[in-house]
């Protein structure tokens, strides 16, 4: 195994690690906040950081910084020589000034066995830089751990992204990330430059690919000094092959810049550069009026079961929303007041099987009352909140009081308060924060400002409504 050695350190991007770091960091200063943890893919620059820098890291401010990507995908279109075919990195793993960024084993060696098209093909990689380049603003900007399967087209060949599009598709999902490498126009003026990207651009977010080559077709005009309006276009019909017709994402245009918009450049002959992500369409977290009914039935009656020692005649055999996992917490209230509240955020069961788990360890196992007898069962009315996913936040300004829950957490102590909590109290963000910290997670009243903080919505029903 032999790791590979930077191509393009001291050349496109600084050799210095701590220079490197002080760079890419700058870069992220001048880029809004907008992280999100539904990004599929990213189509993103390759030049010298100088004049692509931003627009890159304008494209990578879009992702979650917390996110856990099992593998990233780098695919783009090989500078320095033409073959037939796709090369992958098999032979050890990528490094730069940041460190070493290891390979998907697993992955390449899978594409290799069952792809005869993709190999290691040793000249294409050696100095390629349009993978490289892109790996400092991944290790800045992540901050966990990822693999990535490098793969570097050797033509523009129609048919080869058609097929390394199949041959990826089994990966195609909200496990990994895709990052596409392109630079779009070179070397038009400044104002050409910029009709053209923008063509191009626009024919990416068509999601379209037959209307992105009649687009790159055209916009190659020697009279313009156009020699190619996408140079890492197979990489991006690539994606296109992949998300074809599917409704499920959507294509964003982020940033365009050229290398004309930076004190270096000149504007009789740029490179365009462009930001563009794929985003994943959430679909609305939604519960009927129907299965609403039937969690509230099957609540009271596994609390009743419990509590008199009789067996429960139910159907096991579950769809929608009662076959998915999910957090639940169930309340118990008497009298409006409460008198038991339990429930679990990443449950390993399902909503129906967790629910009655839950509702029964409301009325039983809430310490900071008596169990619930079954006499006064009639009495309780009951309440259910189902949870989105946990999302780690890095401040409070992220939180929206009486739209979200908080789950606080420092070391083995945790607390949490539904959104529901806020509008019931009537505390403001600072005294709803200093209740959970304080008398859930035990952590004392400030203690949520050293731990970490997590938000999540629920939907809330109940037997009264």
């Amino acid at each position: 195994m032999k790791n590979r050695i930077p191509a393009v350190a001291g050349t496109f991007y600084p050799a210095s690690a701590k220079d490197l770091k002080n760079e890419v960091s700058n870069f992220f200063l001048n880029v809004p906040k907008t992280s999100s943890t539904n990004v599929a893919a990213l189509i993103v620059p390759h030049a010298g950081y100088v004049f692509s820098g931003q627009v890159a890291a304008s494209a990578y401010s879009k992702l979650d910084r917390n996110a856990h990507y099992k593998t990233i995908f780098l695919i783009g279109a090989s500078h320095r020589k033409y073959f037939s075919g796709v090369s992958t990195y098999s032979i050890g793993n990528y490094t730069t000034p940041s460190g070493e960024v290891s390979i998907n084993e697993s992955i390449t060696a899978q594409l290799m066995k069952n792809n005869p098209f993709i190999y290691y093909d040793a000249d294409a990689d050696q100095y390629e830089h349009s993978l490289e380049v892109q790996l400092p603003f991944l290790q800045y900007w992540l901050k966990n751990k990822f693999l990535i399967v490098p793969l570097i087209l050797g033509s523009d060949d129609l048919v080869l992204g058609e097929k390394l599009a199949e041959a990826l598709r089994p990966w195609f999902n909200p496990k990994n990330l895709f990052v596409i490498s392109s630079d779009f126009s070179h070397y038009p003026d400044y104002e050409t430059a910029n009709k053209i990207d923008a063509e191009t651009a626009e024919a990416i977010v068509s999601n379209n690919s037959k209307k992105l080559r009649s687009v790159c077709e055209k916009t190659k005009q020697p009279s313009n000094n156009v020699l190619t309006g996408l140079c890492g276009a197979a990489a991006v019909q690539t994606l296109l092959h992949l998300t074809k017709d599917d409704k499920t994402v959507s294509f964003e245009k982020i940033l365009y810049r050229n290398s004309g918009d930076v004190s270096l450049g000149d504007k009789k002959r740029v490179v365009g550069y462009w930001a563009i992500a794929v985003n994943r369409k959430t679909e609305p977290f939604h519960i009927t009026k129907e299965e609403e009914k039937k969690l509230l039935q099957l609540s009271r009656s596994s609390i009743y079961a419990k509590l008199t020692g009789t067996s429960m005649v139910q159907d096991s055999n579950q769809t929608g929303i009662l076959n998915e996992k999910c957090g639940v917490f169930v309340t118990l209230k008497k009298e409006g007041k409460l008198r038991g509240c339990i429930g679990r955020f990443n449950p390993p069961t399902t909503l129906f099987q967790t629910i009655q788990e839950m509702a029964v360890s409301a009325a039983t196992q809430d310490t900071r009352f008596n169990p619930v007898t079954a006499e006064e069962l009639v009495k309780i009315d009951i309440e259910i909140s189902v949870l989105t996913p946990l999302k780690k936040i890095d401040s409070i300004d992220q939180f929206e009081l009486g739209k979200q829950g908080i789950y606080i957490k420092k070391g083995y102590n945790s607390g949490t308060f539904l959104p529901q909590v806020a509008t019931e109290t009537g505390w403001t963000k600072d005294e709803f924060l200093g209740h959970c910290s304080r008398d859930k997670a035990g952590i004392g009243w400030d203690g949520w400002k050293q731990a970490e903080l997590y938000t999540y919505e629920a939907i809330i029903f109940g037997e009264r409504e």
